[in-house]
């Protein structure tokens, strides 16, 4: 069983508190870099360390009176340490303390992400296996198509969130950097030592080159990631739906004891998950494209880029932690219905097999276009009619005249369509 989605986590990673710790850890880090670089009194950088913190509330009701975060903190900090404190923010700007410190945050919540994505994976993995050669219809534009397996559907949801995996993995180094390199990034009031020693400090590159902020290009990037990673939820969550729809019912969500489906009509058990998904991937893509409008800005930074991430920074690494446990849940508990699958195989009379027959003839020497008119004459006499695609085809003259009945039976065998499932499962490192 699957643990319940649980919110701290994640969020913890947010809360003002969280942010906070991570500001106190920049300023006292810098400190000491100072006193070792001998820039300032070792003894007050010592006095920094053991003396500073904090508090949520006093720092609110500073920022009341100043309405500057970062002041208001430095103004509370300073009330715990004493005289030592004016050395902290030396040479910094607020943007040294929030970039690097948004960089720490983006950085942990990617991790949880990809334990997220790792554990979904574990999920989807074993239930390809379990269906791997179970057969069901294939469908193009919402038609019937040619068959394949259920599992062949759940390894390709495996290679595509392999791919989220990687995509994840990839933008980590160009998000968890930071900077402390003054009011227009030429580190004028502190050496780049400090910098790169305060940013080793919390596991982060230094930018090679700033500007008062880090560029937004790595935040639109990371957000872009999360929209491509929520969208393939949105994917898979939309393919479920469909196939739980109550003219296929293939597979279907899991259906507690005392659920309800519809406070009207008390037969309903509805795709509710899939829905919820689908809704969340929308507002995970809209906020990447505020990220790509946070972008541009005005020569070495102006404010328009941080009230949006305040907003979509928390909001999409939340939503998609929740999603990706919620989708875990569903594949993880998801009810497959193979009985159905085969109904829905059956529907056609084998119209599927038209494919492999037109191959085959021509391999006989038909022209192909007399072959596809062919094989689609027999097609549209079983659309219309009651008699199999195999039966059909063996009343084509022209078909007859190159494939005996036998032959046309071999074509007409699903064994044809699974011949490389093993084959794509071992590529797929599913074995």
């Amino acid at each position: 069983m699957i643990e319940r989605y649980t919110l701290p986590e994640m969020h913890a990673v947010w809360t003002e508190q969280r942010k906070y710790e991570i500001w106190l850890e920049i300023e006292v880090a810098a400190c000491e870099a100072m006193a070792a670089g001998g820039l300032i009194p070792t003894e007050d950088a010592r006095e920094i360390r053991a003396k500073a913190r904090f508090e949520v509330a006093e720092i609110e009701e500073i920022e009341r009176r100043t309405h500057h975060d970062v002041i208001a903190f430095l103004e509370n900090v300073a009330s715990y340490v004493g005289p030592a404190a004016r050395w902290m923010h030396q040479g910094l700007t607020s943007s040294d303390v929030l970039d690097t410190t948004l960089a720490v945050q983006m950085g942990a919540a990617s991790d949880l992400l990809l334990k997220d994505l790792r554990d979904l994976l574990e999920v989807v993995a074993r239930r390809a296996k379990e269906f791997k050669m179970t057969p069901m219809i294939g469908r193009s534009h919402g038609i019937h198509a040619e068959p394949v397996t259920f599992g062949l559907k759940l390894a390709l949801m495996y290679d595509e969130f392999r791919r989220a995996l990687e995509r994840l993995e990839q933008v980590q180094p160009r998000i968890r950097v930071g900077k402390l390199s003054g009011a227009v990034g030429t580190h004028a009031h502190l050496p780049p030592s400090v910098e790169e020693a305060v940013c080793r400090r919390l596991g982060l590159a230094p930018a090679i080159l700033s500007t008062q902020v880090v560029q937004r290009d790595r935040h639109a990037e990371f957000q872009t990631v999360l929209a491509l990673v929520a969208s393939s939820v949105d994917r898979w969550a939309t393919e479920f739906r469909h196939l739980q729809r109550t003219e296929v019912l293939e597979v279907e969500e899991y259906f507690s004891a005392g659920q309800k489906g519809s406070s009207a009509m008390p037969h309903k058990r509805n795709p509710i998950t899939g829905e919820k998904l689908s809704g969340l991937a929308r507002v995970v893509r809209s906020n990447a494209v505020a990220a790509l409008e946070n972008v541009p800005l005005w020569h070495e930074r102006d404010i328009s880029h941080s009230s949006v991430e305040r907003i979509i920074m928390p909001d999409s690494t939340i939503l998609l932690d929740y999603m990706l446990v919620t989708l875990r849940k569903l594949v993880d508990r998801l009810l497959v219905y193979p009985e159905n699958m085969e109904r829905n195989l059956k529907l056609t009379k084998g119209l599927y097999f038209s494919q492999s027959v037109l191959l085959e003839l021509t391999r006989r020497g038909m022209e192909r276009k007399s072959a596809y008119e062919a094989v689609q004459r027999a097609a549209m006499k079983t659309w219309q009619g009651e008699v199999s695609l195999q039966e059909n085809l063996a009343a084509e003259s022209e078909v007859a005249a190159l494939l005996e009945l036998g032959e046309i039976e071999r074509l007409c065998s699903l064994e044809i369509h699974f011949a490389y499932v093993d084959d794509t499962f071992q590529r797929l490192g599913l074995v």
